[in-house]
């Protein structure tokens, strides 16, 4: 079986969990990774919109865009 290094991110992690394993501190983490991920998301996207990359019309096509070929 090989081994698997943990990055730095997720030893940080590790670390953090260790000390409150209750499963409402667990989903208070998850609610702030994924607010901070989302305002990544938007932030890019945003970006894209000004820079004219992505548009309506674009939009309009990814919607119908089948990912998982």
């Amino acid at each position: 079986m090989a081994t698997s290094v943990l990055n730095p991110t997720q030893q940080h992690l590790l670390k953090l969990f260790s000390y409150d394993n209750s499963e409402e501190y667990a989903r208070e983490v998850q609610t702030v990774l994924t607010k901070h991920f989302q305002q990544e998301l938007d932030a890019e996207s945003d970006k894209l919109w000004d820079d004219g990359v992505l548009d309506a019309k674009r939009l309009e096509e990814l919607r119908y865009t089948d990912f998982h070929k």
